[in-house]
């Protein structure tokens, strides 16, 4: 028996609620859904009906009971998107939420499918929950043959769908049985052939105005490749793994220049873990984009050791506005144990070659990796002081599943395994010293940064609250306490 199209439709969404993460509601930097949009294009090109459900600017998950209620889908699929470094942090907030809103639906006697990091790494807690199927990597073509399966009649077992984590048979006892994999699905190398996202889903206007409320301008994301094909052993890649695809040059700029004449952002984040690993491709897309009138100023994600002179011209040629780069540490000992591939010196000629292109740069910074000690952070803070990036990010080495750090750290592991929020900055194994030190190292790097941006001494008064860190910094130490502090 064929549905009907009314009855062929699907409710999607995702569970990264902005208001369930302090600090990121305080930054006020909403980027809609990027991977389940595309998902959603998909569906679309299947003749299968799709309404979002946008947790980004949500009160909460009654909301979506609220959708849930007024559309009665017979499929609901939880997407996160998977470009959005908060989605991958895996914060136990996100978890609840998708749990929540797992159990809802189920309640309403929908079929649950859901994918993401966090549901990647650790299946069995959705399956608890009451998904039907995990989807474990590229999305897109598995969520569409899951729901053609489930709105087939009779519905159509998932065992031949490949890329798929389900729930195990039930034993004797009423328990459950561990989840059963398919087999894996291959990654997908031809990108152009995607669709753009389905921007049309999406509430805008509501975008626009908190970022215009907040910064003066709108930002809007969007991605030119999928992996990164480098080895930082902290660096979590569940989704994509250490391949790396890339769509054409072309693909990209025509993306944009629909952007423009539709969504009209101000400015753009490519949310790629590395935005034009090449100069040659930056160099076609500004080429690209020029013929088409599509330049919008972007930021995006780089490394210090491909920033050469001829990738930062190609940059500037093509609107790019901001790089962040993963600089981690000022001690070159601390990058070699991390396997980051870069040098100090990569960082400094990087950073310089930005700020004479006019780029601003940010550096993304990590305490608290195994063996740092009070040296190896002085190193960092005398980084910044000497470079004067136009922003820092300052976070703690976070070990998270499928990682060779998280093998290192493992036996340390307690409980507490994910932080709560994006704010939380807990250690979570035995660093060198315990979380409250390195809040405060946090603190001071940013307001030296702060300080070293706006032109002030970066020395005036800083190395009075260095000297008093330093004080204390033994009383701090980790080995002096039972556990790592939370």
């Amino acid at each position: 028996m064929s549905l009907s199209v009314g009855e062929r439709r699907i409710l999607l969404g995702h569970s990264y609620y902005l208001r369930y993460d302090p600090k990121q509601l305080a930054r006020m930097k909403p980027y809609p859904p990027l991977a389940t949009l595309l998902a959603a294009s998909v569906l679309r090109n299947r003749d299968i009906g799709v309404t979002l459900f946008d947790a980004m600017l949500a009160d909460g998950v009654g909301e979506f009971v609220t959708a849930l209620d007024a559309d009665a889908p017979p499929v609901v699929a939880i997407i996160e998107d998977n470009f959005n470094f908060l989605t991958k942090m895996c914060t136990v907030r996100m978890r609840e939420a998708a749990c929540e809103m797992i159990r809802v639906a189920k309640a309403r006697g929908c079929r649950v499918m859901v994918n993401g990091s966090d549901a990647t790494d650790r299946p069995g807690v959705y399956v608890a929950a009451g998904a039907d199927a995990v989807i474990v990597g590229e999305v897109e073509d598995t969520c569409a043959e899951v729901a053609e399966a489930w709105l087939a009649r009779p519905a159509a077992p998932l065992e031949t769908i490949r890329g798929l984590i389900l729930p195990g048979a039930a034993s004797g006892n009423g328990a459950a049985n561990t989840p059963r994999r398919t087999p894996a699905r291959p990654f997908r190398n031809d990108l152009d052939a995607l669709p753009f996202p389905a921007w049309d889903l999406v509430d805008v206007e509501r975008y626009r105005a908190a970022w215009r409320a907040a910064h003066g301008r709108f930002s809007w994301n969007a991605v030119t490749s999928r992996g990164c094909p480098y080895r930082c052993n902290w660096c979590a890649k569940p989704v994509f793994g250490t391949r790396y695809a890339q769509r054409s040059p072309d693909d990209v700029a025509e993306e944009l220049g629909q952007l423009k004449r539709t969504v009209a952002p101000d400015h753009v984040w490519f949310a790629d873990d590395i935005f034009g690993i090449t100069p040659g491709w930056i160099t076609e897309f500004a080429g690209a984009v020029a013929a088409r009138d599509a330049r919008i100023p972007f930021m995006m994600q780089s490394r210090a050791n491909l920033l050469k002179p001829a990738c930062v011209e190609a940059l500037a040629a093509a609107g790019a506005e901001e790089v962040w780069l993963g600089v981690e540490s000022g001690s070159q000992r601390i990058l070699d144990a991390m396997d980051k591939g870069t040098r100090v010196a990569h960082v400094r000629a990087a950073t310089r070659a930005l700020r004479g292109a006019g780029i601003r740069s940010g550096w993304f910074l990590q305490l608290g990796y195994l063996s740092e000690d009070w040296d190896d952070i002085l190193l960092t803070r005398d980084l910044v002081r000497d470079e004067r990036p136009d922003e820092i990010g300052v976070s703690v080495a976070y070990p998270l599943p499928g990682t060779r750090f998280y093998e290192m750290v493992r036996e340390q592991l307690g409980s507490k395994q994910n932080w709560d929020d994006s704010d939380d900055l807990a250690m979570m194994f035995r660093g060198t010293y315990t979380t409250p030190f390195y809040r405060e190292i946090r603190d001071l790097l940013h307001d030296e940064a702060d300080a070293g941006i706006r032109g002030r001494s970066v020395l005036d008064g800083f190395d009075a609250r260095w000297d008093a860190l330093a004080a204390r910094e033994a009383a701090y130490r980790s080995d002096r306490v039972p556990t790592p502090a939370s």
